[in-house]
């Protein structure tokens, strides 16, 4: 039952439901992003999908915390309220991971920050306990989903309980939750009360009831847990090992030795057809007009002329919570759908012939890794590409191939871009070349980015990624493609400092890499604890949940700062944080003049204009020289850069490779000129 909207959207005010004809809703969706009814936002998707089923939703986006009326506006649902914090955990989207305060929120009008409250599930939850005591309250989205057990909370630094207790919610529909909504809204309809909703899948539910849990995994509780880290350990690879809808089992956690927090088996992944089904729903593609005199939602920018293709990741990296979230098994569009809404994007008055994305979180997995993962699941204690890639990996790129050829001949279309992150060992995997010839002939603008993430193999064993040896046979597949086809395009490597793994000698190596690489990055990761992924088990408890075995990990901000700075080193800010970070990991020797050093010595003295010394040795060094600043802010930086000091002149090594002497420019005030001059 479509609501009939003269704007098309969904009710958010009282007006708008008299204008539907609408009394009382089903559902109100509390939501701490902005209104946006496009696919890439939860709330659309779950809202439109209870609409399609014929339930009457409403939308309270980001209400007043401070003001229990704002969570009336809609009145009271008649089924039951829905809540999710929004696209992302509102701890990460307000906060760096040195845990400062971030300025913007793309998913609020005008980009304002401070629009949601902190922990915002929990915050909206209550605010509605406040007023309806008693009406059912299920809450979803990723913050949701990946709080639903105890977990460490990095921003607290502390063992959180399950968000249903903290919450007061009745029940979560974790992961994607299309399968899981549906049937909760169907119960709930059918005259059940939401306490005896405890056998959906892809749910969690509490319940102070021992007898009624039955085949089901017991995990340490939660006393055990804040007790002893090794428990939370185990515990934690007990959960990852239970993702798989095929053979997951139920698990549960005791609190205080009365209440019981259950999670069920997660949702069986989504049929094409239901994919295709869920991405042609009636979205409005942009955000509610009563945002515009704001500026609009930046979030949308990003997605506007997108198209996601495929859900879920058997990727494996330990810092991503993707094996929590949508699981291990790739779930696709057909063709035809995402043609369907490329066919729609090309004719938007504000498309300027540049499709930004076609993918997903990995673009270049168009299906399951391999044919068992359909019917019998992922293996629980394997990973399909790490150490090796399985021998039952299938490796093939001729259907993303198929698809971007046909979206390169759409009307209006002058690219296609890939940028939501291609795997490059998948793509080195494959003998055929095609694709590779095609991703550098059509889909990269200059840059293509990807995720090495480290050199170190000791720490990328710990991040669950290929070794360094994949990734250098990657970039020189690269760069003889690019060369065949006569391009200047280059690769941009996200990389991560301070993952656990990761000690000052690792850092050093990493620095090292890139100056024989000839590349300086602009930005840098700093790992970042998230809820619920391997890597943020490993910062909490000094253990790899995989094996209990010991993981060095870097939790003083000084040595994080160290870390990160060795990857910057050019960078004449870092120079003290590089040079403490050489001289504590016994390596001097990069401090120098060679062109192996990464950093030169200080000097021990400065003039001023006037030729008069200034003592200032602690200062001096800072900017090194204005090379080392026009080498750090230059797109391309220069391979093994080194600057040489001659009897009478400065010579540096340019991005091209050739020597030039800065014989016109005025010259700098040297001891040298200082005596001539007398």
């Amino acid at each position: 039952m479509r609501i009939n909207m003269k704007n098309g959207f969904l009710p958010i005010s009282k007006e708008d439901m008299r204008e539907a004809g609408i009394d009382q809703l089903d559902f109100v969706y509390v939501c701490g992003d902005a209104y946006v009814d496009h696919p890439s936002f939860g709330h659309a998707i779950i809202s439109r999908l209870l609409e399609a089923h014929g339930y009457k939703v409403g939308i309270i986006a980001q209400p007043d915390w401070h003001d229990k009326e704002s969570i009336n506006i809609l009145g009271e649902p008649r089924l039951g309220f829905l809540v999710s914090a929004g696209n992302m955990d509102s701890m990460v989207n307000h906060y760096s991971v040195s845990k400062k305060r971030r300025q913007s929120d793309a998913f609020t009008p005008g980009g304002v920050m401070g629009k949601r409250p902190d922990y915002a599930t929990v915050v909206y939850c209550n605010l509605i306990r406040q007023t309806y005591k008693h009406k059912p309250i299920i809450i979803g989205g990723i913050e949701a989903s990946l709080r639903r057990l105890a977990h460490y909370d990095y921003w607290s630094n502390k063992l959180k309980r399950s968000i249903l207790l903290d919450s007061g919610a009745d029940i979560i529909s974790y992961g994607m939750g299309e399968h899981s909504i549906i049937e909760i809204a169907d119960a709930l309809d059918s005259g059940l009360d939401i306490k005896d909703i405890t056998f959906i899948d892809g749910t969690v539910y509490k319940t102070r009831k021992r007898e009624d849990i039955y085949d089901a995994i017991e995990l340490p509780h939660y006393e055990a847990l804040l007790a002893d880290k090794k428990e939370y350990a185990k515990s934690f690879y007990v959960q990852y090992s239970n993702t798989d809808p095929f053979v997951a089992k139920r698990l549960f956690e005791t609190y205080d030795g009365k209440m019981f927090v259950v999670q069920n088996p997660p949702s069986k992944p989504l049929t094409q057809s239901e994919m295709d089904q869920v991405y042609s729903l009636p979205y409005m593609r942009t955000y509610h007009p009563s945002y515009e005199e704001a500026g609009g939602v930046p979030a949308i920018e990003e997605v506007k002329f997108s198209l996601v293709s495929n859900r879920g990741c058997y990727g494996g990296c330990s810092f991503c919570a993707l094996t929590f979230h949508q699981g291990r098994i790739i779930q696709t569009r057909s063709h035809e759908s995402i043609l369907a809404e490329a066919n729609q994007i090309v004719w938007e008055p504000d498309f300027k012939g540049y499709i930004h994305d076609v993918g997903g979180p990995t673009a270049n997995f168009r299906a399951p890794a391999c044919d068992k993962q359909l019917t019998k699941g992922v293996c629980p204690h394997k990973q399909c590409l790490f150490p090796q890639p399985c021998k039952n990996l299938k490796v093939d790129h001729k259907d993303y191939l198929s698809l971007l050829r046909k979206l390169r001949q759409l009307p209006n279309v002058k690219k296609v871009f890939i940028r939501s992150g291609i795997r490059f060992d998948y793509l080195i995997y494959d003998e055929d070349r095609t694709f590779l010839r095609e991703l550098c002939e059509h889909h990269v603008s200059g840059q293509l980015k990807v995720a090495p993430e480290h050199i170190s193999n000791a720490v990328l064993e710990k991040m669950g990624k290929p070794s360094v040896e994949v990734y250098k046979k990657f970039v020189k597949a690269y760069k003889d493609m690019n060369e065949k086809l006569g391009k200047k395009q280059y690769l941009v490597p996200y990389l991560m400092s301070s993952h656990p793994g990761s000690t000052l000698k690792e850092a050093v190596e990493l620095a090292e890499f890139l100056r024989d690489l000839g590349y300086m990055p602009e930005q840098v990761q700093d790992f970042y604890p998230t809820p619920s992924t391997i890597s943020t088990c490993m910062y909490y408890t000094g253990l790899d949940p995989r094996t209990m075995e010991p993981v060095y990990v870097a939790v003083n901000p000084h040595e994080k700062a160290m870390q990160r700075a060795l990857i910057q080193y050019r960078n004449p800010k870092n120079y003290d944080l590089v040079e403490e970070a050489l001289t504590k990991a016994g390596r001097t020797d990069l401090i120098g003049f060679d062109k192996h050093c990464l950093i030169r010595p200080r000097r021990e003295h400065s003039f001023d204009r006037n030729g008069a010394k200034n003592d200032r040795g602690n200062n001096s060094h800072r900017s090194s020289s204005k090379n080392d600043r026009d080498n750090f802010h230059s797109k391309n930086s220069v391979k093994n850069d080194r600057r040489t000091v001659t009897s009478g002149s400065r010579k540096k090594i340019t991005a091209s490779g050739n020597n030039q002497q800065n014989t016109g420019a005025k010259k700098k005030k040297t001891i040298r000129n200082i005596h001539k001059k007398k």
